[in-house]
């Protein structure tokens, strides 16, 4: 099983450039980052791990510009997003930096996606919440025309393209009506969230990790029913602290790769956290 992380990289953690030239040394499979863009003060929305809202969530890096940093170093690391809030993207520019990125690193990237939970952060974006499910599916329509091989035009419920030249493509090239670099929609289970997994990404980035022997069914049954190869779908449980038993339990359910979470800490606390995890790697 592939072991990738996900950390909250802030302005008081390890490096980007650090963190990634440890991890493919290690042969960790990936990194996965983070986004927020901005924590309000005021706000009334919980945080949904309850409790006071951790101090790393205010300060995170981009994630796009800590990627290409960490691309820049590595060779064959994976790089993700865990997760990218589409609905707070001019959808545009957001596609640039997506085929970008995947072009520099050679097709490393996966675009990990989501809706968001925090409500007056994506107020600030100009987001209607009720309506912010509908636009990320809309954005994401807007996106895949611009990575089309071909100028296509594309018009939508909040907005559109005309056909237009936009290089770099996503190294990937379409699957059935998936186009640009691996996509995982991350989101508690539900039909809602399995319909768009099977309308317009390559699988399922569930956050945790809990219920799958439940769940996954359930998907793989809205995937074939939606007409997609069921050998192509990807469940990648995120932010998981591994343990045997857990690990032996995602392969019985034919789960191929791992995000384990790391602290959100300096380099000596980072480190020691992926001498814990290499027992995991495979080989070792």
């Amino acid at each position: 099983m592939r072991i990738a992380v996900t950390i909250f990289l802030t302005d008081e953690t390890i490096t980007p450039t650090r963190l990634a030239r440890e991890l493919e040394e290690r042969g960790f499979a990936g990194l996965y980052l983070p986004e927020h863009t901005h924590i309000p003060v005021e706000r009334t929305t919980p945080y949904p791990a309850g409790g006071e809202l951790p101090r790393e969530y205010g300060r995170t890096l981009d994630p796009f510009v800590a990627l290409g940093q960490a691309a820049a170093v590595t060779e064959r690391l994976g790089l993700g997003t865990g997760i990218t809030l589409v609905a707070q993207h001019d959808p545009i520019d957001l596609a640039k930096k997506v085929a970008t990125l995947d072009h520099l690193s050679g097709g490393r990237f996966t675009l990990g996606l989501g809706f968001g939970w925090n409500v007056e952060e994506a107020a600030d974006h100009g987001v209607e919440w009720r309506t912010r499910r509908e636009l990320v599916r809309d954005r994401m329509g807007l996106m895949r025309a611009l990575w089309a091989e071909e100028p296509t035009p594309y018009e939508g419920e909040f907005g559109g393209v005309r056909a237009s030249e936009a290089h770099p493509k996503p190294v990937q090239g379409p699957r059935g009506q998936v186009v640009g670099p691996r996509t995982l929609l991350g989101g508690a289970a539900g039909p809602k969230l399995f319909a768009h997994i099977c309308e317009y990404t390559d699988g399922w980035l569930p956050i945790g990790g809990r219920g799958l022997a439940e769940s996954l069914p359930r998907l793989r049954t809205a995937w074939t029913e939606a007409g997609r190869d069921p050998r192509a779908l990807q469940v990648v449980p995120y932010a998981v602290h591994p343990t045997p038993g857990k690990l032996a339990h995602y392969a019985d359910l034919g789960i191929e790769e791992v995000v384990a979470q790391l602290p959100p800490a300096g380099e000596a606390e980072v480190l020691k956290a992926l001498d814990g995890l290499a027992r995991y790697l495979p080989g070792t």
